[in-house]
């Protein structure tokens, strides 16, 4: 006998929009962050009846990656144009998935140039960040370009942003 699945039991999958200094070393002053947070929080207020909007404020140790998660389409290399295996970006992400990235440097599998992480074209959006402000389904796609300038400036430094489904 069959019985339908328990809904319960399905996996959940989130919407995360991330704010991150252009500067991936770059962190705020504890003052500036609550300020942005502020603003963020403003920007971000859900809709009614909607999943509760979380945000949360992070000084990693390390360089941490911020990535777009299940909308990453492809990367394509910054020196040859060829597209790099996205095979290749999960066993990298695995191995520093605990302890963080010492460096950007790597060597391109595809030319095997050496060149940053950062630097790495990504078809969604992903960045390397010390600090970020998450904001876990924020009922909306992306900040505006003078939301971003506004964040960036109440926060001490320009911004990007990165929306991950996980």
């Amino acid at each position: 006998m069959r019985f339908p699945p328990d809904e319960s039991s399905e996996p959940m999958s989130d919407d995360v929009l991330s704010v991150i200094p252009t500067d991936p070393h770059w962190q705020p002053e504890p003052a500036a962050a609550d300020r942005t947070a502020s603003i963020v929080e403003d920007l971000t207020p859900g809709l009614p009846g909607g999943v509760d909007v979380e945000i949360d404020v992070t000084w990693h140790d390390t360089l941490t990656v911020v990535d777009c998660g299940q909308n990453l389409q492809k990367i394509g290399c910054p020196h040859c144009g060829a597209s790099i295996d996205t095979e290749w970006w999960g066993d990298l992400l695995e191995a520093h998935c605990d302890d963080g990235f010492a460096t950007l440097a790597v060597v391109v599998p595809c030319c095997g140039t050496a060149t940053s992480l950062d630097a790495l074209d990504y078809d969604w959006p992903c960045g390397f960040a010390r600090f970020e402000i998450a904001i876990w389904n924020p009922e909306r796609a992306w900040f505006s370009h003078e939301e971003l300038t506004a964040i960036g400036e109440a926060l001490g430094h320009p911004v990007q942003q990165i929306r991950a489904h996980i």
